[in-house]
């Protein structure tokens, strides 16, 4: 709640991704929480690590290993990229991606892409998990809809838009033999200010 001051308080500001690579752990972290999912001794996957949040978030939470992948290079956190239990693979579109190209099968799966609709990339990600395997997938709307829908600054100017295009995603998900278990909104906007929202999702068996 908002208070007076005098003029020479010592004011702290605290920020909650302060301790992070990258402000998207928070939306990790959110998506983790909400669905319930418990990370401790998984053997992960990060599609479009980028400079690590969601890596970062895995680790912190007791996964036994992540794969860090993504199709740009040289991104990734030095205190990352040198830790034991992170493989890094760099330069690697997710889209191509097939069995045995990765080390293990994952019972975990986080993906933050962009530029590109997970409606492309989960497909083929979702095709090597492990039986039984959870994934919360980060959904930005200005890559799932078109470029019409797409206003000034890159905002998604009709919320039907957005939900027409989340629909699509979840029927993707559903359509490879993944159930929804959750959808909730990120707790901070994208970079360009769209509200995005966490999928989570589990194998079905």
């Amino acid at each position: 709640p908002a208070r007076k001051v005098i003029p020479d308080a010592e004011i702290e500001v605290r920020d909650p991704a302060a301790s992070y690579v990258s402000r998207s752990a928070l939306k990790l972290i959110a998506g983790l929480d909400h669905a319930d999912i418990g990370v401790a001794g998984c053997h992960a996957l990060d599609v479009g690590a980028s400079t690590g949040g969601f890596t970062q978030v895995l680790l912190e939470r007791g996964a036994a290993y992540v794969i860090a992948l993504d199709v740009g290079t040289d991104q990734l956190a030095g205190e990352l990229r040198a830790d034991p239990r992170v493989t890094v693979m760099e330069g690697v579109n997710a889209r191509d991606l097939k069995a045995g190209d990765i080390p293990y099968a994952p019972d975990l799966i986080a993906t933050d892409v962009s530029f590109i609709s997970l409606r492309l990339v989960l497909p083929p990600v979702l095709k090597l998990a492990a039986d039984g395997a959870r994934g919360v997938f980060l959904f930005k709307p200005q890559f799932e809809v078109g470029r019409d829908a797409i206003g000034k600054g890159g905002i998604v100017r009709s919320d039907a838009d957005v939900e027409g295009a989340l629909a699509a995603v979840l029927a993707e998900i559903g359509d490879v033999g993944w159930r929804i278990d959750a959808v909730c909104d990120a707790p901070i906007a994208g970079g360009d200010g769209n509200r995005e929202r966490l999928i989570a999702a589990s194998a079905s068996t």
